[in-house]
């Protein structure tokens, strides 16, 4: 992960004024946009989640899509902003934007979406790790695993020892870059083949917590907006 890694959006409209209006806030927050000029071959795009968000521009058939969004394993990390009348049926979205679409609000629609997917990436990404370390069973055993990756909510190892989902582990882990280690108690979430194992957090103690936050901020940073938005309501927090 990257400074320079961008967030993607697919805007769906054919109206060439939202489409300006859209495209200019889009690109002042360092979000790619790629364009689909109707709801009905946007799905084929959005299925195999290669994105962040999706702008729709609010048609008959753009219900059906959205109701086929939340269906793909993509609908969790995608974020919906839909642009449609003010006396239109208020659709399955999590941010609405209504017409007609003017600089203010579609700035503001769009930083709340920012600041929405900027939380989702911090909580979901996970960043390799590689580090062997000891890790002290339930029953006291201490058994040697591999840390594979980590992130806010857990992280994942192997071992040639078998875990069981909803076993309890305690190991210190060294951070890349930081100078303590930190403990973590944890238990088993899931198991895969080949003995790699998915944990999620039971307790880090606050000291702890705070040094894998600062260096996961660290890891999981975006290319900035072009613009500052440090002041203003709605801005998004770095």
């Amino acid at each position: 992960m990257t400074p320079d890694m961008e967030f993607q959006c697919l805007l769906i409209s054919s109206d060439q004024q939202i489409v300006n209006t859209v495209n200019r806030h889009l690109r002042s927050l360092s979000i790619k946009a790629e364009l689909c000029l109707t709801s009905s071959k946007a799905y084929d795009l959005l299925k195999n989640g290669g994105f962040d968000l999706t702008v729709i521009d609010w048609q008959d058939d753009s219900g059906e899509l959205v109701k086929q969004i939340r269906e793909a394993p993509s609908w969790k990390k995608l974020t919906v902003v839909a642009i449609c009348e003010r006396e239109g049926p208020a659709p399955s979205a999590h941010f609405v934007l209504h017409k007609p679409v003017t600089d203010t609000h579609s700035a503001s629609s769009l930083r709340a979406a920012y600041s929405r997917m900027l939380f989702d990436h911090r909580r979901h990404a996970r960043f390799a790790i590689m580090q062997r370390v000891g890790a002290t069973c339930q029953n006291k055993r201490t058994v040697d695993v591999l840390v594979l990756d980590i992130g806010d909510g857990g992280f994942g190892f192997s071992s040639k020892e078998q875990f069981l989902v909803g076993d309890l582990l305690e190991i210190r882990l060294g951070l890349p870059g930081t100078k303590r280690a930190i403990h973590i108690e944890a238990q088993v979430r899931w198991t895969r083949q080949h003995g790699v194992v998915g944990c999620e957090y039971v307790r880090i103690p606050p000291v702890d917590l705070n040094i894998l936050r600062d260096w996961i901020r660290g890891k999981a940073q975006v290319k900035k907006p072009l613009l500052d938005f440090s002041t203003g309501a709605g801005a998004p927090a770095f």
